[in-house]
């Protein structure tokens, strides 16, 4: 299987960085529409697709935002272009009939074990978010993933009726290097992989 050339390895993940601070290049819709379309090709078990994702770009929901963040994240997420809340859907199985064609009763498999199906759509969601990071990447965004900010607010102020629920966000649009701190260390191979 052919390899990316090392320019997309590099805007991708090698070079790429966190970012906190962000240039007032606006992303325009036509970026948010490519950036869904490339997401949503990202695998998920079983096609369920849990992920729900929220642009907070106007001044009325960023003002719902801002109320719900963590201090130290308040700046750094008004001042972004763009906030991605990356939500999941607690009935993303009631989508399985027509997403999951190979077994026709998956959908009851989870609307008969909440366990199951919470716990599906958090690992599935978190995934289809890291998926709209290298998306966002590829399309040259930058991105300032988080946590830090109160789960529970957030769902009131966006998501009333309780059927979604937050998992992260994510800061995109054109990062402003001269914020950036030296690139930390990562764990070495043989701390987090074992080859058996």
């Amino acid at each position: 299987m052919p390899t990316l050339p090392i320019p997309a390895l590099n805007q991708a993940f090698l070079t790429a960085r966190t970012f906190s601070k962000f240039t007032e290049q606006a992303v325009p819709d036509e970026t948010i529409t490519q950036l869904c379309e490339l997401t949503q090709w990202g695998p998920t078990s079983m096609n369920c697709q849990p992920a729900r994702f929220v642009f907070v770009r106007s001044a009325e929901a960023k003002a719902k935002l801002k109320s719900c963040l963590a201090p130290g994240n308040v700046d750094k997420t008004m001042a972004a272009p763009l906030t991605v809340i990356v939500a999941q859907d607690s009935r993303f199985f009631e989508h399985l009939p027509t997403q999951f064609l190979p077994n026709p009763n998956a959908q009851a498999m989870f609307a008969n074990n909440v366990e199951l199906a919470q716990v599906t759509a958090l690992r599935n969601s978190s995934m289809q978010g890291a998926y709209l990071i290298l998306a966002a990447r590829m399309l040259g965004l930058d991105c300032g993933p988080m946590s830090g900010f109160n789960n529970a607010a957030v769902d009131a102020a966006f998501f009333p009726d309780g059927r979604f629920k937050s998992n992260f966000l994510i800061n995109l649009g054109s990062g402003d290097a001269s914020a950036l701190h030296p690139r930390g260390p990562r764990l070495a191979m043989d701390v987090t992989c074992n080859i058996l």
